[in-house]
């Protein structure tokens, strides 16, 4: 098969095209997350759509190329039993993660209890997506907080910069006070003042 990610990179005005409808929300990637999530509620599986469709929910607006998606072990078990060889592949045979077979965007299933970044355990883990998600346009979606909290965990991890800077933007976007940080967990107030004074300084160059 393939893949989204090697249809964008094969064909330029495509992809265009597929950048286009996703800020429409009308695009491949929207289509998977739409599908699964019906999935998911008609298996009565608990989810929370995590990543970067989770911040383009929340108000930050930018181009992603898979859909990640927070379920617990009991949950993931389920979804593959049901869901595997039924419009959903793996991408590989040991994946916890599946492929949507019409669109060929990946979806990446984050664990409950898990670590995010480098993995390793920390005062911030994956919550339970029923106690962490909000109904967002007819989907369940990580709330701030938590969304927040794991990426700057994550971007505690040297290769997970990029977390980093979505917390930036999503404080740009939202205009989010500095005392936001105390609606977070303690072990990462510290990283969301650096990065809210990193989106003073942007806006005021912008």
């Amino acid at each position: 098969m393939l893949t989204y990610e090697a249809l964008l990179d094969q064909n330029l005005d495509w992809a265009l095209n597929e950048g286009s409808m996703h800020f429409e929300g009308n695009n491949a990637v929207h289509k998977t997350l739409r599908g699964i999530a019906t999935r998911l509620e008609e298996l009565h599986v608990d989810y929370a759509i995590a990543g970067g469709m989770a911040l383009f929910f929340q108000g930050f607006r930018r181009f992603t190329e898979d859909v990640d998606v927070l379920v617990t072990r009991e949950g993931l078990a389920l979804l593959h039993e049901e869901l595997e060889g039924r419009g959903y592949v793996r991408p590989f045979a040991a994946s916890k993660n599946l492929r949507d077979a019409e669109t060929r965007v990946k979806i990446d299933f984050l664990i409950a209890g898990q670590f995010p970044g480098d993995g390793k355990p920390g005062p911030i883990a994956f919550p339970l997506p029923q106690d962490a998600s909000e109904e967002v346009n007819g989907v369940r979606v990580l709330k701030l907080e938590p969304l927040i909290e794991l990426k700057l965990a994550s971007g505690q991890a040297s290769h997970r910069g990029g977390d980093l800077n979505d917390v930036q933007r999503l404080i740009q976007s939202l205009k989010l006070p500095l005392d936001f940080a105390d609606r977070l967990n303690p072990s990462v107030r510290a990283a969301y003042a650096a990065k809210w004074n990193d989106a003073q300084i942007a806006s005021q160059e912008e």
